[in-house]
């Protein structure tokens, strides 16, 4: 395991002595990855940003635990993946109107950039709806370990650390994600 770099590793040490301006350091440090990872993970602009609150406020009140034997992000990735899949939990208990289908969760978290037509980004951004809808739709464990790996760019050992696979484990995962995401993604035409 990596261990975090030594400026991160005094803010954490003080944010474990109750330093809060230490604590809030670490968290505009970390804020953006935790709410992209969120982000990509449910889909809802809403929902991840509540993920990384709660992310947050989760690390705050269990900074005792942190033993810095991993980096403080990974600890981060781990808790954040956490908290996604609650909210995944909690919507599949949920019975979903029609309401739910347009809230917000077939947003696409990046354009698909600057296209010469308005008909051509209309048909990027259908694609790019189409990709985050089928990655959306893929068993859970396939989903975090495709996102952290293809998405997030993260190596097979930080992705290791964050999920406690072992390599093998990880890489068969991504593997089958991107088994499913082809099979599901086979008719849609690019142009």
């Amino acid at each position: 395991m990596t261990a975090q770099r030594p400026d991160e590793a005094e803010l954490v040490a003080r944010a474990k002595l109750g330093d809060r301006d230490a604590f809030s350091a670490l968290v505009v440090e970390h804020a953006s990855a935790v709410l992209t990872v969120a982000w990509r993970m449910l889909g809802d602009r809403f929902a991840a940003e509540d993920a990384a609150q709660e992310t947050f406020l989760a690390a705050f009140q269990s900074l005792a635990t942190f033993r810095g034997d991993a980096r403080f992000s990974t600890w981060l990735y781990r808790i954040v993946l956490n908290k996604c899949r609650d909210v995944l939990r909690a919507r599949t208990s949920q019975p979903r109107t029609m309401d739910d289908m347009t809230d917000g969760r077939e947003s696409v978290p990046e354009p698909a950039g600057d296209l010469p037509t308005p008909e051509a980004q209309l048909l990027a951004d259908e694609h790019a709806r189409s990709v985050w809808r089928a990655i959306r739709e893929l068993p859970y464990i396939y989903r975090e370990a495709f996102v952290l790996r293809h998405v997030e760019g993260m190596s097979y050992d930080d992705i290791s650390d964050v999920l406690g696979v072992d390599d093998g484990a990880l890489r068969m995962r991504v593997y089958k994600a991107r088994r499913e995401l082809s099979r599901r993604l086979a008719g849609l035409v690019v142009m």
